[in-house]
C-alpha cells in the first residue's frame, strides 16, 4: 500500500502551491483536491504559458494523472465547467465526488449581500458563495454533487429550501431563480458534468490499495484555516494538512510526505491582523514585482516580510517533513531583507502565535540581500547571502528547506536532496 503525499499552504494562502504541485504532479498517478471551493486560485506557468485553476487539480497537465476533487471541496458547476472547457479529453482524468456539496449561484448572492450589510467589519470575502455553501452543508440543509445527477428533484428539493428561508432571503434583498430558470440550469450541469460524478472515496482507496502515487492538494493556507487561522478572518474549511483525511476520506496513517508551501515573504487578501506588513517602499516593491494580485478576485494583495514565527506554528501543526520556499527570486536586488524572528505583545517578546493575533509588533533580524537568484536550478548556483537567507528560516522554522522556487517557470525549482 502507498501512503499520499500532501501539498499544505503554510501562510495565508497564494503562497505558489499551483507550481510547486504541477511541477511534483509530471511524477504522480493522482492528484487530489480536498477543500474549499472556486475561491482558491492556482496560477501556473508551463513554456510561458499561464494557467489559471480554481477548482480542478493541479496535476490536470500531467495527462497521464488521475485527478479527484473530493468529497471536502464545495463545487460551484458553472465555475468547474468553465476550467474544464480549457482542456481536452478529460473522461477518465477527472473525477467529482458525488459527496461534494454544492455551490449554486445563490449562495454567491448571500455572501455579497452579508459582506454588505456588516460594512466596515466586512470579512473581505472573494464574494463567491463559499461560506454560505458550508454553512448550509453544517446546516445539514445543504445539496451534494450526486443530487445533480436527478435534476428535477434536486430543483424541487432547493425550491423548497427557498421557500422555508424566504424570510431570510427577502431581508437581505437576494434575488433567487423562478423554478423554470433553476431546473433549466440544473439540466445544463448534469448533461456536463454527470459522467463526472462518482464516489471517489473508493477510487481514492482503491489507489492507495493498488500502490499508485498520490498526491494531495489544498486551497488556502493554514492561517486561513477555520479552526485554527486567525479567526473571524479565515476560510470556512480546514485548511490544514489532517484536513486532506476528512476531504478525502482517508486515514491519517495513509498520509506520506508532508510539504508547506511558503513564499519569501509573506501576503495576504482580505481584512485581518497581519504582523509583518510592509507599509513602506520595500512592501509595495513585493507586490510589484511579485505579481501580487488574487488570482480569483483579481484584489491586490498586502505584502510584508518573512514571518518565521508563523511559519514554525504552521509547520508543526501540519507536521511538515519540508518547506517548498516560493518566489525566492522577487527579493532580488534588496540591500537589506527582514525577518521576522520573534513577537511583541504588550511590552513581552514572545516565540509562539498567541491565539489573538491582534496588537503584535514583530521584532526582525536584517539579512545582506543579493542580487539575482532568476534561473538558478541547483542550490550551488545560488548566490551566498541567499542561501544564508534559507537557512537562517531552516534554523528559526526547524523544517528543512527541501524545495525552491526560482521563478515563475516549471523547471526553474531547485530540488534539495
Amino acid at each position: 500500500m502507498s501512503k499520499a503525499d500532501v501539498i499544505v499552504g503554510i501562510q495565508w494562502g497564494d503562497e505558489g502551491k499551483g507550481k510547486i504541485v504541477d511541477k511534483l504532479a509530471q511524477e504522480y498517478d493522482m492528484v487530489c483536491r480536498s477543500q474549499g471551493g472556486h475561491n482558491a486560485g492556482h496560477t501556473i506557468w508551463v513554456d510561458g504559458v499561464r494557467y489559471d485553476l480554481h477548482l480542478v487539480p493541479s496535476g490536470i497537465l500531467n495527462p497521464k494523472a488521475v485527478n479527484v476533487i473530493g468529497n471536502g471541496v464545495v463545487l460551484n458547476p458553472q465555475s468547474i465547467i468553465t476550467e474544464m472547457e480549457q482542456f481536452e479529453n478529460l473522461e477518465g482524468r477527472i473525477f467529482i465526488s458525488d459527496k461534494a456539496h454544492l455551490n449554486l449561484p445563490y449562495h454567491s448572492l448571500i455572501d455579497q449581500a452579508k459582506e454588505k450589510l456588516k460594512g466596515d467589519n466586512a470579512i473581505g470575502t472573494t464574494g463567491k458563495g463559499i461560506g454560505p455553501a458550508y454553512a448550509d452543508k453544517i446546516n445539514r440543509v445543504g445539496q451534494r454533487a450526486g443530487e445533480l445527477l436527478n435534476p428535477k428533484q434536486l430543483c424541487e428539493n432547493i425550491m423548497n429550501y427557498f421557500s422555508e428561508n424566504k424570510v431570510i432571503f427577502d431581508a437581505m434583498d437576494v434575488k433567487l431563480p423562478d423554478e423554470v430558470e433553476l431546473l433549466a440550469e440544473l439540466t445544463i450541469y448534469n448533461e456536463k458534468l454527470g459522467k463526472f460524478i462518482t464516489n471517489t472515496t473508493n477510487l481514492v482507496w482503491d489507489a492507495i490499495d493498488a500502490d499508485k502515487k498520490i498526491l494531495l492538494e489544498g486551497a488556502q493556507g493554514t492561517l486561513l484555516d477555520i479552526d485554527h487561522g486567525t479567526y473571524p478572518y479565515v476560510t470556512s474549511s480546514a485548511t490544514v494538512s489532517a484536513g486532506a483525511c476528512t476531504g478525502l476520506g482517508i486515514a491519517p496513517k495513509d498520509i506520506g510526505v508532508v510539504t508547506g508551501i511558503v513564499k519569501a515573504y509573506t501576503t495576504r487578501v482580505g481584512n485581518g491582523p497581519f504582523p509583518t506588513e510592509d507599509f513602506t517602499d520595500a512592501g509595495e516593491t513585493m507586490a510589484n514585482v511579485g505579481k501580487e494580485v488574487g488570482t480569483t478576485t483579481g484584489r491586490g494583495r498586502r505584502c510584508g516580510w518573512f514571518d518565521a514565527v508563523g511559519v514554525r506554528h504552521a509547520s508543526r501543526l501540519n507536521g511538515c517533513d519540508q518547506l517548498s520556499l516560493m518566489k525566492l527570486d522577487v527579493l532580488d536586488g534588496f540591500e537589506t531583507i527582514k525577518i521576522c524572528v520573534a513577537y511583541e505583545v504588550n511590552g513581552e517578546r514572545i516565540n509562539y502565535v498567541p491565539s489573538n493575533m491582534d496588537n503584535i509588533i514583530p521584532i526582525y533580524e536584517e539579512i545582506k540581500g543579493w542580487d539575482s537568484v532568476v534561473g538558478c536550478r541547483e542550490y550551488d548556483q545560488l548566490p551566498e547571502t541567499a542561501k544564508l537567507y534559507i537557512e537562517k528560516i531552516e534554523e528559526l522554522t526547524k523544517t528543512k528547506v527541501g524545495i525552491i522556487s526560482t521563478s515563475p517557470e516549471r523547471e526553474d525549482t531547485i530540488i534539495r536532496k
